[in-house]
């Protein structure tokens, strides 16, 4: 009785608010309406490798890679994200890294973790890591507290600090794909090979622009012995295109949004 009383007086006095404009929705972690229209959310069909959303089912067993997958095979296994990158996905994103809010690694969280469902039950959940020059300026490592979050959701287990960054690279925004891989070769480093070797390793990350961060994390993963890396994140860039000919198109019903 008392909590639900202190449950609704909190509510009174801040109550929950849409993680993309800020307007009062009903319950945690849900988008307005206007915001939960402006969302794709991504998944089948796609590329069976890095999860590119195709416009239909493409037939076989096992599904089928796209082209960019054929020719130039990732680093990775595998790629989902949970939408695509457009003006709410970067807005929430943003309030996570710099707008000094760790708690909407929750709600990124909660929109991920269907992904996992498809994965390995016994895979460990391990975040991107940021230097640690960047994490004292930040506060904290966004991608630890959606891997954090995602552990406590799905009762997985999490390895916060099994990898690590070696060196401080560059801001990689503004770099061509090329020069991205080059600013992040060579700079991660497994702590703990002993716990990577032969399993399954889920890599957690906010944002999937060019890969080269993932793919160098997924090869230091590799080289330790992991048996497969998947990568999981919150917004991946899709072109918009793809996204117009995707037959999910933009979401047009209200489940997620109040």
């Amino acid at each position: 009785m008392r909590s639900r009383i202190l449950a609704a007086i909190i509510d009174f006095a801040l109550p929950p608010r849409c993680p993309g404009c800020g307007v009062v929705v009903r319950e945690m972690h849900r988008f307005c309406l206007e915001c939960w229209r402006s969302i794709h959310l991504l998944g089948d069909p796609c590329c069976i490798r890095c999860g590119i959303p195709f416009a239909y089912s493409h037939e076989g067993p096992n599904g089928e890679e796209c082209a960019s997958c054929i020719t130039d095979p990732p680093k990775f296994d595998t790629l989902r994200a949970a939408v695509a990158y457009g003006d709410i996905a970067r807005r929430v994103v943003l309030k996570l890294k710099y707008g000094r809010r760790p708690g909407v690694a929750q709600t990124l969280a909660l929109y991920m973790e269907r992904h996992l469902a498809g994965m390995d039950a016994d895979a460990l959940i391990v975040p991107v890591p940021l230097h640690r020059w960047r994490i004292w300026r930040r506060g904290y490592n966004q991608s630890a507290l959606i891997a954090r979050a995602l552990g406590k959701h799905t009762q997985r287990p999490v390895a916060l600090e099994l990898l690590r960054r070696t060196k401080h690279t560059p801001l990689l925004r503004g770099l061509g794909r090329r020069e991205r891989a080059l600013a992040v070769r060579g700079a991660f480093q497994v702590t703990q090979p002993e716990k990577v070797a032969g399993r399954t390793i889920v890599l957690v990350d906010d944002v999937f622009t060019s890969g080269a961060t993932v793919s160098a994390c997924a090869s230091a993963l590799k080289a330790a012995g992991a048996m497969r890396v998947n990568i999981l994140c919150w917004a991946r860039v899709v072109s918009g295109e793809d996204v117009d000919k995707w037959s999910g198109g933009p979401q047009s019903d209200s489940a997620g949004a109040e």
